[in-house]
């Protein structure tokens, strides 16, 4: 399959681009400015599957068969907003988790429509947006040493078929699995959890994932 990735040039976005082209994908990150894409693209040349990471323009990367959403919430909607034509009738994965930062630590935003990924929706009528990739660890993903995950990666969709795509494409990080974990409605809880996985880090010096147990 061939994937982009919007605002791919963060660490989020990389770490995906990576795990994602070791599996076998095609990978396009993407980004303001195709330059600094083709840069991040270029430090991946003596990766495994490194042939298979590209860089472009976000706009470059809206044309792949599927596209995963990094890019900092405060962006989330215009640059959503403008690739609206170039992402109708495809996957979007948004994995965006808005959150705000102060004094006392990480907390998540009140979004009018509930969560990042139903905002997502309600700017990609024609598109399925489908939430997940909250709560694997960027640093851990983008680290060459780690080659074995035991986090779960909570799909949340309500199309069956596209959750079955991201599930499978969540499972194809190693170790890691996709796990449905309800409606798109339910994205709310999910992305403020990232705030409880940040302070959690923060607190025992780790990168803290998403475990669900009784699930085979």
């Amino acid at each position: 399959m061939k994937i982009g990735i919007l605002g791919g040039t963060g660490p989020q976005g990389r770490g995906l681009a990576r795990r994602l082209a070791m599996a076998g994908h095609n990978v396009v990150i993407g980004s303001r400015t195709a330059e600094r894409a083709e840069k991040i693209a270029a430090e991946y040349a003596e990766l495994e599957g490194a042939g298979r990471i590209a860089g472009g323009s976000n706009s470059a990367a809206a044309a792949a068969e599927l596209v995963i959403v990094t890019v900092p919430y405060d962006g989330h909607a215009a640059l959503l907003s403008s690739l609206a034509n170039e992402l109708a009738g495809k996957i979007v994965v948004d994995c965006v988790n808005p959150l705000g930062f102060d004094k006392r630590g990480p907390f998540p935003l009140q979004i009018p429509a509930g969560s990042a990924a139903e905002e997502a929706q309600q700017l990609l009528p024609e598109s399925t947006v489908i939430a997940a990739f909250h709560h694997v660890s960027a640093v851990l993903l983008d680290d060459p040493a780690i080659d074995d995950f035991h986090d779960d990666v909570l799909v949340l969709g309500e199309d069956r078929e596209a959750v079955v795509v991201v599930c499978e494409l969540a499972s194809a990080i190693p170790g890691a699995r996709g796990i449905y974990a309800g409606r798109l409605r339910n994205a709310g809880q999910v992305e403020s959890l990232a705030a409880n996985l940040i302070a959690i880090n923060r607190r025992y010096k780790t990168h803290a994932g998403i475990t669900i147990t009784g699930v085979s």
